[in-house]
């Protein structure tokens, strides 16, 4: 069973394999994220700190859309999904940065979850396939391949450093402060 914090994180496993520390450093992440952002209203999710144009609704949104694009893309092979599929990414490389302030936080939950869900699956199916070094299906124009632990490791940053930025930005909403 694993240990959940106060603020309902998983905490990973002290002593586990490789796969087992690298998923629950990554679930550790996400949960950080998640309670960063929860119980906010409209306001709290597109409130801004200085002049940075970050809110917490744009984290929601591209840390939904980085889950799709390096498990579902990337490491399974497969075309974006909905919504990503059918943006203009040469109109607006920063879309889901931008668009997040016209979706509600239910919407914003929603999207990052079922990315999530569709990355647990992605790695799930790989990792029946093998272990950790299991290459992606797609490789960069280079040739270069990352393997799923590389794309691993790099959403654990992708989280870390996000959810860096999702501190400040819950404390300035509304003064909750934490680790």
């Amino acid at each position: 069973m694993t240990d959940v914090d106060e603020h309902g994180r998983p905490e990973p496993p002290l002593a586990g394999d490789e796969t087992a520390t690298l998923l629950g450093f990554l679930d550790y992440q996400r949960a950080t994220l998640a309670w960063k952002c929860r119980g906010l209203d409209n306001a709290g999710l597109t409130a801004r700190v200085g002049v940075s144009t970050m809110t917490l609704g744009g984290l929601l949104k591209h840390l939904a859309y980085v889950e799709d694009d390096w498990f579902t893309r990337w490491l399974s092979g497969e075309e974006r999904p909905a919504p990503w599929d059918t943006v203009d990414w040469k109109a607006d490389e920063d879309w889901e940065w931008n668009s997040a302030a016209d979706d509600s936080p239910e919407e914003l939950f929603a999207l990052w979850q079922k990315s999530v869900d569709r990355s647990r699956e992605a790695v799930a199916r790989a990792l029946e396939e093998g272990d950790p070094g299991r290459l992606a299906k797609r490789s960069w124009s280079g040739g270069e391949t990352p393997s799923l632990r590389w794309i691993l490791v790099h959403m654990i940053e992708e989280y870390a450093r996000h959810n860096g930025h999702a501190d400040l930005l819950r404390e300035a909403v509304d003064g909750e402060t934490g680790e």
